[in-house]
């Protein structure tokens, strides 16, 4: 396989029409096509549609993935739950932008694998279910997903280096799962992503209790609950819920105030290398400890299995003799680890010299067999 391309589609907000599918089925005969969803893999050739005319007309999300580096998503929200002045604010490059079309307004975040490395094994199945909540989380106010796309391109160096940093949201270092598969997909840089949450609240912005949301609705003006009602029995909005949610926090809104020193793009970057580089210490720290654990491990267990060898040595080598009179190239390998066994006891113990002359007397005997002194002699057991 030259090449790997993964189309996928989702259509959240509605279901797809007959005539629609019909439409998209005109663009190829190849994709897997419902009333919710599109998706296509290509092997060779190339997808004749144009993914931000699909966006446009007929989905919600989308995600695009190519064993060269290429990775994209794209998010429709309608623009009465994601205001775009607001997304304005956070997607300021190529890596992250926005555009309207009609009643909505579309999120298009996007990475290039900067070394340009193939990534071969690539399966794009499932990455978009893993991800697709993050839209719900926007539509109801959270606004990590927008900060995350600023990082993005300031990883990617879109954004100047005294730029400053638009709203910090909160819980930006307790990403849930959606969003910590976001930040995966676009390989921003999870030192970088930990910078910046050095500058937002602990308190995730994630669902009020039950409790608190009953409390707030109770001192609700009566008309919004009418107009609440009206739309729940009609149906006629399919995010008011999350219009809800992103009302209650607008109202109890825990994002960061605004530091004493305003942070810029270039400040993140350099505590990103700070924590990297500390990382980076503490790491090779811990395989240093890691690594004389096992040589102390390693050779505590070598100390007790010669203590088992020099119980009884003259079976040791009546089990070398019996080895080599084989006459095979497996059991002189097993002959010759025997006799590195019987030399590191004898080093040990200070009786190398008896154990030079047995280890002589075996060469002279078995002259005649050059595996196996080539054997010997690899392993320097040499007189």
């Amino acid at each position: 396989m030259s090449e790997y391309q993964y189309y996928e589609f989702t259509a959240v907000d509605r279901p797809l029409t007959g005539r629609e599918r019909a439409e998209l089925r005109s663009l190829t005969t190849r994709a897997d096509i419902t009333a919710t969803s599109f998706v296509n893999t290509y092997e060779w050739g190339d997808f004749k549609g144009d993914p931000r005319t699909l966006m446009e007309r007929y989905f919600d999300a989308h995600l695009y993935l190519a064993n060269w580096g290429t990775r994209q998503l794209m998010l429709r929200l309608p623009k009465n739950v994601l205001d775009p002045a607001t997304v304005a604010r956070y997607c300021q490059g190529d890596s992250a932008s926005a555009w309207t079309a009609g009643t909505h307004v579309i999120i298009d975040l996007h990475d290039e694998d900067e070394d340009g490395a193939d990534e071969w094994g690539l399966d794009g199945h499932g990455l978009l279910a893993s991800i697709i909540p993050v839209r719900a989380g926007l539509a109801a106010g959270d606004q990590r997903l927008l900060y995350l796309a600023w990082l993005r391109c300031v990883q990617s160096a879109e954004i100047a280096d005294d730029e400053p940093e638009p709203p910090v949201p909160a819980g930006l270092g307790t990403l849930d799962a959606p969003l910590t598969a976001v930040a995966e997909f676009l390989r921003i840089d999870p030192d970088l992503i930990a910078a910046a949450a050095a500058g937002s609240s602990l308190v995730a912005s994630g669902e009020p209790t039950a409790a608190q949301l009953r409390t707030w609705v109770v001192g609700l003006p009566a008309p919004d609950k009418d107009a609440i009602l009206a739309d729940l029995i009609t149906g006629g909005d399919s995010h008011l819920r999350s219009r809800l949610l992103r009302r209650y926090r607008d109202e109890h809104r825990t994002d960061s105030p605004a530091p004493a020193a305003i942070r810029t793009a270039g400040r993140l970057l350099a505590t990103a290398a700070e924590l990297r580089a500390e990382r980076e210490r503490r790491d090779a720290e811990q395989h240093e400890r890691d690594r004389i654990r096992r040589e102390r491990s390693a050779a505590a267990a070598r100390q007790r299995h010669l203590d088992t060898l020099a119980v009884d040595q003259p079976a040791a080598w009546q089990r070398v003799a019996e080895l080599i009179a084989t006459k095979k190239p497996r059991e002189y390998d097993t002959a010759v680890q025997l006799l590195v066994d019987l030399r590191d006891l004898a080093e040990r113990d200070g009786d190398s010299t008896s154990f030079r002359s047995r280890l002589a007397e075996l060469r002279t005997v078995h002259a005649r067999k050059p595996s196996l002194l080539e054997r010997l002699n690899r392993t320097g057991l040499e007189t």
